[in-house]
């Protein structure tokens, strides 16, 4: 009998549903029965964002308040395998991500399900990922392999193509000086080859090994900078969103913590991380590389 995979996802922009398709190339190809499914809101999220819309967003995104979804209807009761696709907004799950993971016919397919989870992210994905890990234990579902894709260019590049794409809905090469927004078409394609190797384990029903497997073909790179900046900001976020949820009139709070993420991003971090690489960085190694670790890993230490 054939397996029954599900695969998973919310996209506005199409390049997750993209690499969906690629990571689950081989496993059509052996004539697995994968089955994809693009969830959708039933508030329509705009594409091309306008700022206003897209920070409006954040408080419940980071409380992980739900939003309702459109009626999405399953094949089949139980799955051999589910590869769930989010993405992080605000350091968190994005609010149709984590709609998804407290919905109640989710919730009873994941239960005691083998689970890959998969990201594109603009670079920092690892709090989001933290969260997808405590719902996905919560609801007894497996968690055998994870995979996160990121746009690997400067992170000062990465952040004026994401936004033009966001805001502008362009994603080509900015005065043929800048690369395309979003993770890069080849990294995209490699998804195949992380493909090949879950359905190796897919078809003898072992998972043992299998995030290592997948790391050694580098399906999730953990940078340092990346991993400070972030432990230090989601705590700062948290504290912005439940200042934020309490007000009346949120506008211009909304607009105070864009203009706060502005100067954290490119005056703030850059101090920081100077001073953590003179006095601290060079003596916490065997930590640094326990934290990289874990977070490469799929494991979940609450």
């Amino acid at each position: 009998m054939s397996k029954k995979v599900l695969a998973i996802y919310f996209s506005q922009t199409g390049q997750l549903g993209n690499i969906i398709d690629n990571l689950t190339a081989p496993l059509v190809q052996t004539g697995v029965s994968v089955e994809k499914v693009r969830i959708q809101t039933k508030i329509k999220y705009p594409f091309p964002w306008t700022g206003k819309a897209f920070f409006a967003q954040m408080p419940d995104c980071v409380k992980g308040v739900p939003t309702e979804l459109e009626p999405f209807e399953l094949k089949e009761k139980t799955y051999d395998l589910i590869i769930l696709g989010y993405q992080a907004w605000f350091l968190s799950p994005g609010i149709p991500s984590n709609s998804l993971l407290m919905h109640p016919s989710f919730q009873a397919v994941l239960k005691n399900t083998p689970v890959v989870t998969i990201t594109g992210a603009r670079n920092m994905w690892i709090s989001a990922m933290e969260r997808v890990k405590k719902a996905l234990l919560e609801t007894g579902a497996k968690l055998v392999g994870n995979i996160a894709l990121a746009d690997n260019h400067h992170n000062f590049v990465s952040f004026v193509t994401l936004l033009r794409w966001m805001f502008a809905g362009k994603k080509d090469r900015l005065w043929n000086i800048f690369p395309k927004a979003g993770v890069a078409e080849e990294d995209i394609l490699h998804t195949n080859v992380f493909g090949e190797i879950i359905n190796k384990h897919l078809g003898s029903n072992n998972w043992d090994g299998m995030q290592d497997e997948l790391l050694k073909e580098k399906a999730v790179i953990v940078k340092y900078n990346l991993m400070f900046i972030e432990s230090k900001a989601r705590k700062i976020f948290a504290v912005w969103a439940n200042i934020i949820v309490k007000k009346k009139n949120q506008t211009p709070w909304l607009v105070a913590f864009k203009y706060y993420l502005l100067i954290a991003l490119f005056i703030a971090a850059p101090i920081i991380l100077t001073v953590d690489a003179i006095f601290f960085k060079p003596f916490l190694s065997a930590r640094i590389k326990r934290q990289k670790q874990y977070y490469s890993g799929i494991t979940y230490n609450s």
